[in-house]
């Protein structure tokens, strides 16, 4: 699957730029530019101080010094309304917020409520401020993920290092990373150690320690001391370009809901405009003593009360706010419609190796028959030194004591094992099937060892045997059990490895269902059954090339992405950056605060609106209740929805 190419530069210029709804509110960067309060300053001082000389009956200030002085008022923070009002009609979208806003207080100030027309406006403009910086609040967890880019790198070219631009360097080339500077590019670590803070890649604090040839990930900050490392990915393709690329896509891809409301709202708000216009003059017939003014006064206030502000505003920030919590939390959904499609999980289906095991080997047994157990280690890691096999590796892990053997004449016999001479005596290490062909008798033992097991025969005599097994993750047995908590009664897990090491590692974790030894096609037609119940909603995790298909089948796929293949996370839903499997659960509460969110937020601004608009419609309710049930109720939203931000998700 080719991966998409990032430009970091247009990225966060797009990030900058991009800071406006569909409808046209423009919150822009300069809500933290005192200039950006002055126009809103200005009307409400001038707003108070005509109010007091009405209140006092002042003598100068009457007839037209007060409809100028009103008139002033209103300019800083009407003008730019009746503009923005006048320019969406010109492109043919006549019924937005700003052409509401400019009639019913034009409207105000025609039948001479001149103080309810400005303090409308200004309390729309106060509302865009307060909406402005909810919204760069929200957007705060996101957009710090574009601070993380490097600015410059340390290259080691012609003897010496220079410093450069990251997208000059090559793969290959070897790069310096001083204390407390961010990793600009992935690669291999050549240093003996270092120790780096991931928070940015991987949403956790507490600082990684690892050790020479580790992969380091760019956007991760050394910590301890001046490291060297050798890049073995371009800048575009680094990991943090992939998450900026996929956090970038995951705000422009909006959920169901979302889209709705957006579509609701240009279909409801023409609706109100002729209701309005109706309640104007229908009364004219049915009415004895029909006064102008004061049904186009409730015309007025119905129009200010229809104003979609709190709807398409609030449910956008508030699944804006799940993303950013998620992002913080180390979780990166590629789009607000699938924090929508986590909340209706029922069935999870899980890969073993690398999701809820290490997938990384190591010995958990060593059984030497009439031999030291170091000295029995060290005939068998001197043949496995002649492989590149996994398990191999793992055993070469072993610290043996005194002076290793050399293994010489090694020869590999396909599907069983090595043959070879180590210290002048015949080694054999593989399988039963190598030891069998060899006429060496095997104990009863052995047959009873489920995970992966080495057997060696030393000059024609069985001398033992090395247990290898793939550790648990630390947290895979405490999800199991909050993955049941939250709703999930149907988990599964599907492996490509031995059955009967698979039905071991579920009855670990109390997964009451499991299956080994299945190609990946043997997974995607598991996964297809339980999808022909359309009850079921699936999920997938998985994080190897092998589950691609899966990933991409499934309802919901969720990969791991600190050891998870490119292709596997390219294809997933979700990704998780610690690739600790509890993430899943965090992952699901998320979603389940945010549509909780969305959904407190659409039953608020519908209610208050419709109330509003039914007093106003029979006289009971003023300009002022008008303000409240539009600037008020998108404010009430939004403060919901910035709750998400302050949540513990642990």
């Amino acid at each position: 699957m080719k991966k998409k190419k990032v430009n970091l530069r247009d990225l966060k210029q797009n990030s900058e730029s991009q800071h406006s709804h569909d409808d046209g509110h423009n919150h822009g960067s300069s809500i933290n530019n005192f200039k950006a309060y002055i126009p809103a300053i200005v009307s409400f001082t001038m707003l108070i101080i005509g109010i007091g000389f009405d209140y006092f009956d002042v003598i100068f200030f009457k007839d037209w010094i007060r409809i100028i002085w009103y008139s002033v008022a209103y300019l800083p923070v009407g003008l730019p309304v009746v503009i923005e009002g006048w320019k969406s009609i010109i492109k043919g979208d006549v019924f937005t917020e700003f052409f509401l806003m400019s009639i019913a207080t034009i409207g105000a100030f025609i039948i001479g409520e001149y103080p309810e027309g400005v303090a409308v406006m200004l309390f729309y403009a106060v509302g865009e401020l307060f909406q402005g910086a909810a919204v760069n609040r929200a957007k705060g967890n996101i957009k710090a993920l574009l601070d993380v880019r490097p600015k410059e790198v340390n290259v080691f070219r012609n003897g010496d290092y220079k410093s450069i631009f990251p997208e000059s360097v090559s793969i290959g080339e070897k790069i310096q990373v001083r204390v407390g500077e961010k990793i600009p590019l992935d690669g291999i670590l050549l240093s003996e150690k270092a120790s780096l803070n991931t928070a940015a890649l991987t949403g956790e604090s507490k600082p990684d320690s690892i050790q020479k040839e580790a992969k380091v990930y760019a956007g991760s900050i050394n910590l301890e001391s001046v490291i060297e490392v050798e890049v073995t990915n371009k800048f575009e393709d680094s990991s943090i370009a992939r998450i900026l690329d996929l956090v970038q896509n995951a705000t422009a891809r909006k959920s169901k809901t979302e889209l709705f409301i957006r579509q609701f709202a240009r279909i409801y708000t023409p609706i109100v405009v002729f209701l309005a216009i109706g309640v104007t003059f229908i009364p004219y017939f049915l009415v004895e003593d029909y006064v102008f003014r004061d049904w186009l006064y409730r015309a007025l206030i119905f129009l200010v009360i229809s104003c979609p502000c709190a709807l398409v505003i609030s449910i956008p920030l508030g699944y804006f706010g799940g993303l950013g919590a998620a992002s913080k939390n180390g979780i990166l959904f590629k789009g607000a419609s699938f924090l929508d499609a986590m909340t209706k999980i029922n069935t999870l289906v899980m890969d073993k190796t690398g999701t809820v095991t290490k997938g990384v080997f190591k010995i958990k047994e060593v059984k030497a028959i009439d031999w030291k157990e170091t000295e029995f280690m060290q005939y068998l890691m001197a043949m496995e030194e002649q492989s590149t096999h996994p398990i191999a590796k793992a055993i070469l892990e072993y610290k043996a004591e005194g002076k290793g053997f050399e293994a010489t004449e090694v020869s590999e016999i396909a599907g069983k094992g090595l043959k070879g001479i180590v210290n002048g005596k015949t080694v054999l290490v593989g399988n039963k099937a190598l030891m069998t062909t060899n006429s060496i008798d095997v104990p009863t033992e052995t047959e009873s060892i489920v995970e992966s097991i080495v057997l060696v025969a030393i000059d024609n005599q069985f001398a033992g045997y090395v247990v290898i097994a793939d550790e648990l993750k630390e947290d895979a047995k405490d999800t199991i059990t909050a993955l049941h908590k939250v709703g999930i009664k149907n988990i599964i897990m599907l492996s490509g490895d031995k059955d009967s090491i698979t039905q071991q590692i579920a009855k670990e974790l109390n997964v009451e269902k499991a299956k080994g030894g299945l190609l990946p096609e043997d997974k995607l037609n598991e996964v297809e059954t339980l999808k022909q119940n359309p009850e079921n909603k699936v999920a997938f995790i998985g994080d190897g090339i092998n589950d691609a298909p899966v990933l991409a089948t499934s309802n919901i796929g969720i990969a791991m992405g600190g050891l998870g293949s490119d292709v596997a996370i390219e294809t997933a839903d979700v990704i998780i950056q610690t690739d600790q499997p509890s993430k899943v659960i965090t992952a699901i509460k998320i979603s389940c605060s945010t549509r909780r969110i969305v959904l407190q937020n659409i039953v608020l601004a519908f209610g208050i609106k419709v109330i509003v608009l039914i007093l106003g419609a029979g006289g009971l309710a003023t300009m002022w209740e008008a303000v409240f049930a539009d600037v008020g109720v998108a404010l009430l939203a939004i403060f919901n929805a910035v709750r998400l931000q302050r949540m513990n998700w642990k």
